[in-house]
């Protein structure tokens, strides 16, 4: 058997974390000794670290059945608390299943129950009304961005859930909105709260206009990405025909960018995010759906092309920069008639008509046909792309490993000569196939 005890530190140190923020040295004792606890903290303040570590100490080592059950709104969310939680190096299976994707794959990673199971509530309730697997031992259950949960309408999925965990011990609740009204389904009695919505930090979020002069705006977000540069940020719409026509402006300028939305299929939004995180795209142009529960890295700045609706939109989509002791900037688009709605106050306007230098795309993404399951390791795929593709360190970017297949960042110029040089070649014991991802 594996071995399950690893002190906080040690997975601290695996995930190259010096020490825990205030909420979370506050939170996790009171995780450890409450039956109910709320967590109310802003979008990347680090409440998925607060419950996990006291949820992995919890575990029973000996037990073969599912222990904890986490509810999240979306499959970015569930995708995301799965890497971290697997990045933890506990030793115990933790598997996430969401709408989207094939039920077969679920039933595959389900045989062998996880100690940990993560998902969306109707890919969940789908499996508790097929039986797969025993919910005697589930003692731990945790709601993450509860609100978003019954904003998107996912009240009468949970309740069904909840009224099938008969030895519950333990419920977290976690959001980033204050006054969320808890149904009584949910049973949170007399729970400890751990709020840190209005803790004052120094922000260091930046807010520039930058005024169009006309109502067609893609002519002044081209020239705003050309004064920003090459770092990468994300482009923030309302509506997918926005993304559109915003994604067809930008391809005839030569922006590498991706774009991400919940109409799109969930292998496509998957590929999206890791295009943008590993540097093959510059931006990524999305909707709102972008503003939070999914796994990109810190972003330098983000683009409000179309104005948000309401104020929760405006800071959840601006909490993606400025994150942490970092800096950032939140350009808001628009046309000069155009009125400011009363929550955005005291934003100085910006000349963006001189240019940074431009940089060249340096990444791409190959494909590889093989994952987790053929038994391949980052380590393997890593070894293939020296050895065989010859490559030095600076050349191979991020590894991303799913189950079934793998997505590697190579230079842009060397991407067509390792497709012909590696694919075909033997991972463990698996022929695998290696292309240029599809844009």
């Amino acid at each position: 058997m594996a071995n399950h005890i690893k002190s906080q530190q040690d997975i601290l140190n695996k995930l190259k974390i010096q020490a825990l923020n205030p909420m979370q040295e506050e939170a996790i004792p009171i995780i450890e000794n409450s039956t109910n606890t709320i967590i109310l903290s802003p979008t990347g303040t680090g409440k998925t670290l607060a419950f996990s570590l006291p949820l992995l100490k919890a575990l029973d080592p000996e037990s073969s059945e599912v222990q904890a059950l986490i509810l999240v709104p979306s499959r970015e969310l569930a995708i995301q608390i799965e890497q971290v939680l697997r990045s933890m190096g506990s030793g115990h299976k933790i598997n996430a299943v969401y709408g989207g994707r094939a039920m077969a794959k679920d039933k595959i990673e389900l045989k062998h129950n996880p100690a940990i199971l993560i998902g969306t509530p109707g890919r969940i309730l789908d499996h508790f009304t097929s039986e797969r697997f025993s919910k005697t031992d589930i003692q731990t259950l945790v709601l993450d961005e509860f609100d978003k949960s019954l904003e998107v309408g996912f009240e009468e999925e949970m309740k069904a859930i909840i009224s099938q965990l008969p030895n519950l011990n333990k419920r977290v609740l976690t959001s980033a909105t204050q006054g969320v009204k808890i149904p009584g389904f949910v049973h949170l009695d007399q729970p400890k709260t751990i709020n840190y919505l209005n803790v004052k930090t120094p922000s260091k979020l930046s807010i520039k206009i930058v005024v169009s002069p006309t109502e067609n705006k893609l002519k002044t977000l081209l020239n705003l990405v050309q004064h920003i540069g090459s770092e990468p940020g994300i482009v923030f719409c309302n509506l997918r025909e926005s993304i559109a026509e915003v994604s067809a402006y930008l391809t005839r300028h030569k922006i590498s960018h991706a774009c991400f939305s919940g109409e799109m299929e969930q292998k496509d939004r998957e590929r999206a995010l890791i295009k943008f995180r590993n540097g093959t795209c510059q931006l990524l142009i999305a909707t709102d759906l972008a503003a939070r529960g999914i796994d990109i890295p810190e972003m330098k700045f983000i683009i409000h092309y179309e104005l948000p609706r309401h104020e929760e939109e405006f800071i959840h989509r601006n909490g993606r920069t400025a994150r942490v002791s970092e800096k950032g900037t939140a350009y808001i688009l628009k046309w000069e008639r155009e009125t400011l709605p009363e929550f955005i106050k005291d934003v100085k306007g910006i000349d963006v008509s001189q240019k940074a230098p431009k940089k060249s795309q340096y990444w791409e993404t190959l494909f590889v046909s093989g994952g987790r399951k053929d038994k391949i390791s980052k380590g393997d795929i890593a070894g293939l792309f020296f050895k065989q593709g010859v490559l030095n360190k600076d050349q191979l970017g991020l590894i991303e490993l799913k189950p079934d297949c793998a997505f590697v960042a190579v230079p842009l110029d060397l991407a067509d000569e390792l497709v012909e040089k590696l694919s075909e070649s033997r991972l463990k014991k698996k022929k695998v196939r290696i292309r240029v991802l599809d844009s």
